[in-house]
């Protein structure tokens, strides 16, 4: 006995609602897709597009703020003012502990879909990282400025934002040829970027971050080293006397104060020239990325066209 056609045709509707409903499942398992990420440690499987990041060092979420992007979790070392200051604004963010022992509990609850770490301070626990989501380790805290566009561009491709780095790279070259231009007159100008403590008086050589950045500006460093870090001492500096000195420091009294009164202080280039400038150790030793290198280029133009 033959069905009613209306019969046929709603059993066929069902079954085509079935198939379509099976197809999207298989759709949905699927779909997630990974990228293939070469970083210091190897390879890494990361989700394509991912959304909820974690950030171990400063530099990784000044890179994802020049991409327009911000993090879920930072190891900001409980400084919130610190990472205001970074990006510009306050953002809403986790802190998950400092750099040095950032808080695998608190990275974990966040469940992030990926975590960017520094070779540097966390290749220890790389594998412990591992294990709460994809990562990559890449050089922060050891880099210099060219490794630090490398990282930049590596963090880009992680997170699905290829094209806006390259446009973000352009504006960059655009800034620094206006910030070379601002600074013509001090071209060749040699120079020393240093952390100055109250103990201690660290010079950034030609292979530091800062350094470095600072002969794309125009000036020679006045330590041409493969090691990014010199300690000094007043009667080194005075063999070496710079044109410029750049001393970063957060943190009050300088050993440079007690050397003021000393003639092999007062004989220097530059404090006979007043070219001794104190700056923010968070941006020029720091923050390092795109944004950040650009911030520390204006300032290095106002310090220097100040009368």
């Amino acid at each position: 006995m033959r069905k009613p056609l209306w019969i046929v045709m709603v059993i066929l509707a069902a079954l085509l609602v079935m198939a379509g409903c099976g197809q999207k499942k298989e759709s949905a398992e699927t779909s997630e897709e990974k990228v293939s990420i070469k970083h210091e440690l190897g390879t890494s499987e990361v989700p394509e597009n991912p959304k909820r990041i974690v950030t171990l060092e400063l530099s990784f979420v000044d890179a994802l703020n020049g991409l327009g992007m911000e993090p879920v979790g930072i190891a900001d070392d409980k400084k919130e003012d610190m990472i205001k200051n970074l990006v510009g604004k306050k953002i809403d963010y986790t802190s998950v502990g400092t750099r040095q022992q950032p808080n695998l509990e608190v990275i974990s609850s966040l469940q992030p879909d990926l975590i960017i770490a520094d070779v540097q301070r966390h290749k220890g626990i790389y594998e412990d990282l591992k294990k709460i989501a994809p990562t990559i380790e890449l050089k922060s805290r050891e880099s210099d400025y060219e490794e630090n566009l490398d990282a930049f561009q590596t963090i880009a491709k992680a997170v699905g934002k290829e094209k806006q780095s390259e446009e973000r790279l352009s504006e960059h070259k655009e800034t620094l040829a206006k910030l070379q231009d601002e600074l013509k007159e001090e071209k060749g100008k040699t120079i020393i970027p240093a952390v100055v403590r109250d103990t201690s008086f660290q010079a950034h050589t030609s292979a530091s971050y800062d350094g470095q950045f600072l002969e794309k500006l125009g000036f020679k460093n006045a330590i041409q080293d493969d090691e990014a870090y010199a300690e000094m001492n007043l009667e080194q500096l005075s063999d070496v006397d710079p044109d410029v000195l750049i001393l970063a420091n957060n943190e009050g009294k300088l050993l440079t104060d007690e050397w003021k009164d000393n003639p092999l202080w007062r004989n220097l280039k530059a404090v006979k020239n007043d070219q001794v400038y104190v700056v923010d150790r968070d941006l020029w030793t720091r923050f390092r990325g795109v944004v950040s290198a650009e911030a520390i280029g204006k300032d290095t133009v106002r310090l220097l066209n100040e009368e």
